[in-house]
């Protein structure tokens, strides 16, 4: 636990150091220049130049003819099997947006907001009893998931939760979206909880299934050597075991086919357990060949404060996400809409051209294909004021809105909760902000700039958040 801990906070200062290198750059977008220093300066630093006190009056204007205000993000109680329909009214707004749209994307500007997670769930229950979005995938390991439908039915929701997904999402908060998942599994239309990380995140089953004692204890052994493994700044000492982790790997997964009954006893809620049992020991083994060594080089290259490893595993993860997610939606759910629960910038459509973030390399939503992009749209999460929690859970304070940003133009409605589309609109005078290079803060506290409608199909501002009450 101390070696995690001591990963992450490493992890933390490289960004930083990556993020006070880009904040030149980003900082220097927001000065402003003469007109012959601008013709000089790229066409970003150039088109915020010319931003006036007038044109941003006129932007915030607009923004209070168009946005809408949710009256609610609080989860909704269930009446016998299902939700009274008009408690969704503040909502019925999405229904034209998404009519056509196989996926919604939420993500989140922290992974420590209580009132995400709670407008999240709102969401959700919407687009599920709404609009038939049947399937739900978090940013969380595909195994562990799995694990947690297929005994949704037999435990309580908060173990359903841990079980499904990281930590960082163990809150109260986060739990009516569990309540409600198990309140549906007895009806015709079940919230299918589903994940699509490639991640680590304990061990993901028991062994007991496959009925050889001594297999089940090498699996053991062999998931929490993995762990440490990932843990650790000894690549030769790796190199030398990888061989024999892959193979208990590969034994297990030799066995799926052949215990598929007992597969389905152990997993009754989960139809698919063949397939997702299959792909995520496909997956194990992936990571023990590839992922654990980049894992083991960052570990050593970020006590030399240099990152580049550190960002070499997370394009190899988002790559692998993207890969899990699209086998989900054409081999394992072809016929379902699904929801997906991510960070923003794993979901933004060109990560790449973000500047000042800390993650400058292609992430999943970039990745996909443009056919996913077309059917899909992208749900953007921001905070305007108040606490958020970092990975660790420890506060941050929000800084405030820098003028002309994202969380400036939006919070001008004086709303706690504004919703913009952003996808179904023509450039004109009014909104031309979303066409052009804006600030705004990652996790309330990281400057960065972006096109907005480059990024995200639409934003939802919540006004003041909170840390999350965590759940242990």
């Amino acid at each position: 636990m101390k070696k995690d801990r001591k990963h992450k906070v490493l992890v933390s200062i490289a960004l930083t150091s990556l993020l006070a290198f880009n904040g030149v750059a980003s900082a220097s977008a927001t000065a402003p220049v003469s007109e012959e220093h601008g013709k000089a300066e790229n066409e970003f630093t150039a088109t915020q130049a010319r931003t006036s006190n007038e044109t941003l009056q006129d932007w915030k204007n607009w923004v209070n003819d168009h946005a809408y205000s949710l009256s609610s993000i609080q989860p909704e109680t269930v009446v016998g099997q299902k939700i009274p329909s008009n408690k969704f009214e503040d909502l019925e707004m999405l229904k034209p947006l998404l009519h056509d749209k196989r996926i919604v994307f939420l993500g989140e500007s922290s992974h420590g907001v209580s009132q995400f997670n709670q407008a999240k769930t709102r969401l959700i229950q919407f687009l599920h009893q709404e609009m038939g979005y049947n399937v739900l995938a978090f940013e969380s390991g595909m195994g562990n998931v799995m694990n947690a439908q297929g005994k949704v039915d037999k435990q309580a929701a908060q173990q359903t939760m841990k079980d499904a997904i990281f930590g960082v999402w163990w809150t109260k908060e986060t739990l009516p979206l569990f309540e409600y998942a198990k309140t549906t599994q007895a009806t015709e239309q079940p919230l299918v909880l589903t994940g699509f990380d490639i991640q680590q995140q304990g061990a993901f089953t028991n062994g007991d299934w496959l009925q050889n004692s001594k297999l089940a204890q090498q699996f053991t052994e062999a998931e929490k050597q993995l762990a440490e493994w990932s843990s650790s700044k000894d690549v030769k000492g790796y190199q030398k075991e990888k061989a024999t982790i892959k193979d208990v790997y590969k034994q297990v997964k030799a066995q799926v086919q052949l215990k598929e009954k007992e597969l389905q006893a152990a997993y009754p809620n989960e139809p698919h357990i063949v397939k997702l049992m299959e792909r995520t020991l496909t997956d194990r083994i992936r990571l023990a060949d590839e992922y654990v060594e980049l894992t083991i080089q960052s570990n050593i290259e970020i006590e030399q404060n240099n990152i580049e490893s550190f960002l070499k595993t997370m394009e190899w993860r988002d790559q692998a996400m993207m890969e899990n997610l699209l086998w989900l939606a054409e081999e394992v759910y072809p016929t379902e809409k699904f929801i997906v629960w991510a960070h923003n910038d794993h979901i933004r459509k060109a990560q790449t051209e973000v500047m000042g973030s800390p993650y400058p390399v292609k992430f999943m939503g970039e990745r996909l294909p443009d056919i996913y992009k077309k059917y899909s749209y992208v749900l953007g999460l921001y905070m305007t004021s108040g606490e958020t929690a970092n990975n660790m859970g420890e506060p941050m304070a929000v800084l405030p809105p820098i003028k002309g940003s994202i969380e400036d133009i939006l919070s001008s409605t004086n709303k706690p909760y504004t919703f913009i589309d952003l996808r179904n609109r023509q450039n004109e005078r009014g909104n031309s902000w979303m066409f052009e290079p804006r600030l705004s803060f990652s996790w309330g506290i990281m400057q960065e700039s972006l096109v907005p409608r480059d990024q995200y199909d639409g934003i939802l501002l919540i006004d003041k958040v909170s840390k999350p009450t965590y759940v242990k």
